[in-house]
């Protein structure tokens, strides 16, 4: 009996250490104008990267997030072998880089690599303001979050099987580095992709269900999701928000 007293109260103090979604849902939407997915190729083994993520960290206090803009980092793993492990890279990040690669959507693989809405984007490199789209959108993205249960709707003239991809962004992650070519440096990066899912549909609409753990309610976070169809990584259309109100407002 004390045996399993003990078990009982293991269970309970476990269970309370772990993140609870809360019930209240929450919402994303695109609107009917276009919305523009940046992403950026890039890893912590890479020393001209720093600059770049600077520059998509600062879309936080851009009046166009979530409504105009929706930033995506994904981090790859190929400069791994340079001494430093990126914590955040994987072989699937990379591979989405060498997709864009053999359907010319990029002239190749490097880091720091930026793509807008499905093309390469060298506007960084010479100083250059990002021009966001002002034209009415092929549909509207909406979609709610309630727990790890995400619903998901897109009405537009888009034909045939479309994806939904929903990623869960970590905000201000700080990694000190102590290998490789950023070996001492302090890196501070945002709109960085910690899950990534996709899921197809034939009628616009979509039903996914985000790993437990993935969404961390003490953690500064944000959802990203866009859709296109099957067989492109070019978005037809995205939304995203904060996944809580002390996400949106730590930093004013």
């Amino acid at each position: 009996m004390k045996l399993k007293a003990f078990s009982i109260l293991t269970v309970i103090l476990i269970a309370s250490n772990l993140p609870i979604r809360a019930a209240e849902p929450v919402t994303f939407d695109s609107g009917e104008q276009q919305v523009a997915l940046v992403e950026l190729f890039t890893s912590q083994g890479c020393s001209s990267c720093p600059p770049a993520e600077r520059w998509i960290n600062q879309l936080e206090g851009d009046s166009r997030l979530w409504t105009g803009v929706v930033p995506v980092v994904w981090h790859v793993d190929y400069w791994d072998r340079l001494g430093w492990k990126d914590p955040y890279a994987n072989s699937e990040n990379t591979e989405r880089q060498y997709a864009y690669r053999r359907t010319d959507a990029i002239n190749s693989v490097y880091t720091p690599g930026f793509v807008v809405d499905g093309k390469e984007w060298r506007g960084f490199f010479q100083r250059k303001g990002l021009k966001l789209p002002s034209t009415k959108a092929d549909g509207r993205l909406t979609a709610t979050l309630k727990g790890n249960q995400l619903t998901a709707d897109f009405s537009g003239h888009a034909k045939g099987p479309l994806v939904l991809n929903i990623a869960v962004l970590g905000i201000d992650l700080e990694t000190k580095v102590a290998r490789g070519e950023n070996r001492g440096r302090l890196l501070n990066q945002s709109f960085t992709v910690l899950e990534h899912q996709t899921g197809q549909s034939s009628d616009g609409k979509w039903e996914l269900t985000i790993p437990q753990g993935a969404i961390n309610d003490s953690e500064r976070q944000a959802l990203a999701i866009w859709v296109s169809r099957k067989g492109s990584q070019k978005p037809i259309q995205a939304t995203g928000g904060w996944l809580s109100e002390a996400a949106s407002s730590a930093k004013g």
